[in-house]
Formats: structure tokens, C-alpha cells, sequence
């Protein structure tokens, strides 16, 4: 599914999995591959790049949505067989995991107010986009997995450990990655993995009920703040290993992958 060039792109750079609508400083990002239940893909994430490294700094608010039932089924598994049929090293899957930690930094790191808009299922790096984002609003129905252990794989996507940890606690984000189980949304309202539920159809209206606010406050000061709250939230994560994901991921993939 192809959406247009969102305006000020040059107009051979066309989003693929994504569709973007801007209402003046308000943009809205849409995972929109909901055949594959938004799963994350190389794609996918070289059109987030393309739309958070060109963002107009006029924008103020930009809200990640999704399409379809689902916010986001996690990474594409189908694509680390390719990437290591590729490069048997893992040098497609640094390539990827690299993506990935840029895009969650670029949501961070946002001058703009982000809030995520959730809906049905988040799963792993589904998860790792929501919790990237300020402020979190998701549907009573929603539900959470971090399912990576279960894989065999590492929780070493987009900086999602350190960021939990942060927002969540260890001692719970110890029992979510260990056992794998799916949590629902009163849950990740009690955890901070949510701000606020709502019925699905009163999400639009909860974002409105942020967004319009925050549009209202003087830039500077906005970005100032933002700014304030990403430095003190560092602080906090000084044991940050984010950047060795993209390697971690690599090395275990390989492994298993290697012949017998």
C-alpha cells in the first residue's frame, strides 16, 4: 500500500508503509501496512526515518497512529532469515537494529510533542514505538507482549529495555520480558505504559484533548521543556546499553543461525 509524498519531501522519496496527514503544526504519522498488522519492516522503518529526519520544525504534536485493527505486531521476523542469507555475519541485521535505535531516538528526541495512539495488539517493537513517544493514550481493548525472550531472541530493539526500565520499574519489566505474557490496557495504564484509556472510538478525542493544549504553549518554552525532561530521563538511565542492540541482536541471531 503506497501513501502520497508527505508535502515538502522531494517527491521521489514516497512512503511505503506509512500515511502521513498535517493539519498546520499538527502531524499525523500512520503505520499503514495493516494486512501485516504494521509490522515493523526495513521499509518501514527507512520511511519513519524519512518523515522524523525531514520534520518541518514548525510542526508542534506528532501523533503516531496505526491503521486497521492493530497498532503494531512487532518486527517482521521474516526479514532476519533474508538479512542473514544476505550477510551470514549479521551485518543486515546491524543495519536494521541501527534503524530502529535512530528512529526511537528521533520519537525521543523530538522537538515536537509525541503521542502514540494505540490500538488492538502492541507487540515487542510495537511496544518499543509507543513507549519512544511523550504521551501514551490506548484503546480498553489494547493489549501488550513482549514477546522476545520467548523467540530466543534478546529484548535489544530501539533502546526498548532501557526505556521500560525508566518508565516501568525493573522489578516489573523483569516479569513482562521473563514469562512473555500479554498484558491489557488497564495493566499498562497501572505500569505507565500507558497514560490513558479510553474507548477506541474516544481516541481521537483524547489526542485532541492533549494536542490542543500543548499547541497553545510557546514554542520555545515547549522545546525547552521537552528538552529538560529528555537530559533529566538520561539521568536516570546511566547504565544506558541502547547503542549495543543493533550488535547484541546480531550476535545471537547468527548463532542460532550458524550451521551445525
Amino acid at each position: 500500500m503506497i501513501a502520497a509524498p508527505l508535502a515538502g519531501l522531494p517527491a521521489d522519496r514516497i512512503l511505503k508503509t506509512l500515511r502521513t496527514h498535517r493539519q498546520g503544526p499538527l502531524l499525523t504519522v500512520e503505520l499503514n501496512v495493516p494486512e501485516e498488522g504494521n509490522a515493523v519492516t526495513d521499509a518501514m522503518l527507512e520511511d519513519l526515518l524519512t518523515v522524523l529526519d525531514d520534520q518541518d520544525p514548525e510542526v508542534r504534536v506528532l501523533v503516531l497512529a496505526a491503521a486497521g485493527d492493530e497498532f503494531c505486531l512487532g518486527g517482521d521476523r521474516r526479514e532476519f532469515p533474508r538479512h542473514l542469507a544476505d550477510d551470514p555475519a549479521g551485518g543486515g541485521v546491524r543495519v536494521n537494529g541501527t534503524k530502529a535505535l535512530r528512529v526511537c531516538e528521533a520519537l525521543t528526541a523530538n522537538p515536537a510533542v509525541t503521542i502514540a495512539r494505540v490500538q488492538g495488539r502492541a507487540v515487542g517493537a510495537g511496544v518499543g514505538l509507543a513507549l519512544a513517544c511523550d504521551l501514551r493514550v490506548g484503546a480498553d481493548t489494547a493489549s501488550f507482549r513482549l514477546p522476545e525472550l520467548a523467540l530466543g531472541l534478546p529484548p535489544a530493539w530501539g533502546g526498548l529495555l532501557p526505556r521500560l526500565i525508566s518508565e516501568v520499574g525493573a522489578a516489573r519489566v523483569r516479569e513482562l520480558i521473563l514469562t512473555a505474557r500479554v498484558f491489557d490496557a488497564q495493566e499498562a495504564l497501572g505500569l505507565s505504559v500507558l497514560h490513558r484509556v479510553v474507548p477506541r472510538d474516544a481516541l481521537d478525542d483524547a489526542v485532541l484533548a492533549w494536542a490542543k493544549p500543548v499547541l497553545r504553549r510557546p514554542a520555545s518554552a515547549l522545546r525547552v521543556t521537552k528538552a529538560m525532561f529528555n537530559s533529566l530521563t538520561a539521568a536516570t538511565r546511566l547504565a544506558d546499553t541502547s547503542v549495543f542492540d543493533p550488535e547484541l541482536l546480531a550476535a545471537i541471531l547468527t548463532q542460532q543461525h550458524r550451521p551445525s
